[in-house]
């Protein structure tokens, strides 16, 4: 029987979106498995700067693409983000606020909690 998924405060995985629905699976959760190569386990509420940044860097996640189920973002969406490119956005001063809570604790492989709890909307 599969362990049940952690987020990165060690309890379990909330959902991080439903609408849109979001994550690998598209399940709604921040959830991983072998096949996600690309570690879509942050949890985030996208911003426009986030938005125009991962553009840039060649993933566009406001255009629609219907064929994928994918109906583009815009802000204030909450979507599941891979952890490298959170790490890149935060490097490059535009990381979007996180919800720990949804966030995969495989995350913490690439970005340390303390950077994602300086960006958390749920530590409050």
């Amino acid at each position: 029987m599969p362990l049940e998924d952690k987020n990165v405060l060690g309890g379990e995985l909330a959902t991080c979106s439903l609408s849109p629905r979001t994550g690998f699976y598209r399940d709604g959760c921040c959830n991983t498995g072998a096949e996600d190569l690309g570690l879509h386990v942050v949890c985030v509420q996208v911003t426009a700067e986030f938005l125009e940044f991962a553009r840039a860097q060649g993933n566009d996640l406001v255009t629609p693409m219907p064929e994928f189920g994918f109906p583009g973002l815009k802000p204030g969406d909450r979507w599941c983000v891979c952890a490298a490119t959170w790490r890149q956005a935060l490097e490059a001063g535009v990381a979007p606020p996180v919800l720990l809570g949804a966030t995969h604790e495989e995350t913490l492989a690439v970005v340390p909690l303390s950077a994602l709890k300086e960006h958390a909307l749920d530590m409050h």
